[in-house]
């Protein structure tokens, strides 16, 4: 599926590349450049560039483009939120995504990067996976990886890699169990000087920090939940049971996540929008 990604920095460098099928020269990115340069800003540059034998699916963030390379037609928005999988990973790790921390650990972001994707297809993208695979960097373990000449990666298998539950390592403990959901909105509107709401909608999203033992079970449920029009879940959300019940229902991982993203339509909170945005008019 993905034969390369290359990471290049506004200033048009490509300072890092993965290969896993096959290696493809950078030349390959001229197209992206050409592209690029079209683009009145950098979130305009296009998601897709189609060359004469590859695809090339690009994201933009933390001011860095990653490209991916395939030689087949894939699902764009596969690979897409592989890519967003992949920044969301190097921010966990290394707390912020910029070339000076890729490039610091260059060594981490191959291990990484080789468990992300087996052969081209995406194999463990779960932060609790990783980071039983991997170890994330410090001080102190860089200097023994120096002196003794190991590597971050683990030598045994992540507990849930092989379980039904994949995303939630086993054997957590806490001394204090807590919960907490953060309800993200982003308001876009169109209101008429008498305070009528003309169009409006809104872009939410739900993340969580779970510190609970064992292997927790919660139940979400919401006072309308018919108010949503598209929703995409993290894989822990059973499905079926919410296409039934309307109740999100889901064994967390541990740590920080996002559980849902949704979006609610014009026609389903013209009220929400007059009281969400009339102050900042």
């Amino acid at each position: 599926m993905i034969h390369s990604l290359f990471m290049i920095n506004g200033a048009g460098d490509v300072f890092m590349e993965k290969h896993w099928k096959s290696i493809i020269n950078r030349s390959v990115c001229d197209y992206f450049f050409d592209a690029q340069r079209k683009a009145s800003s950098p979130d305009d540059v296009p998601p897709v560039v189609t060359t004469p034998h590859h695809y090339l699916i690009s994201i933009y963030r933390c001011q860095l483009y990653f490209v991916a390379v395939c030689t087949t037609e894939v699902p764009p928005l596969f690979v897409i939120e592989f890519l967003h999988r992949v920044v969301d990973t190097f921010e966990d790790y290394f707390t912020e995504c910029t070339e000076s921390l890729v490039k610091e650990h260059y060594v981490v972001v191959y291990e990484l990067l080789d468990e992300m994707l087996d052969n081209g297809f995406p194999l463990a993208t779960e932060s609790n996976i990783l980071k039983e695979l991997i170890k994330p960097p410090n001080i102190l373990r860089t200097i023994a990886n120096t002196v003794t000449g190991r590597s971050n990666v683990s030598a045994t298998l992540p507990t849930g890699q092989l379980s039904n539950i994949p995303w939630r390592r086993t054997g957590v403990k806490y001394t204090n169990n807590e919960a907490y959901f953060d309800v993200i909105e982003e308001v876009d509107a169109i209101i008429d000087k008498s305070g009528s709401t003309i169009f409006a909608e809104i872009q939410g999203y739900v993340d969580c920090c779970i510190k609970l033992s064992g292997m927790p079970d919660l139940t979400l449920s919401f006072i309308n939940p018919r108010l949503f029009d598209d929703v995409s879940f993290h894989p822990c959300v059973r499905f079926k049971r919410w296409e039934s019940e309307r109740i999100l229902s889901f064994v967390p991982p541990d740590g920080n996540f996002r559980l849902m993203s949704y979006h609610i339509g014009s026609q389903n909170m013209v009220e929400i929008g007059r009281a969400s945005c009339r102050e900042r008019v």
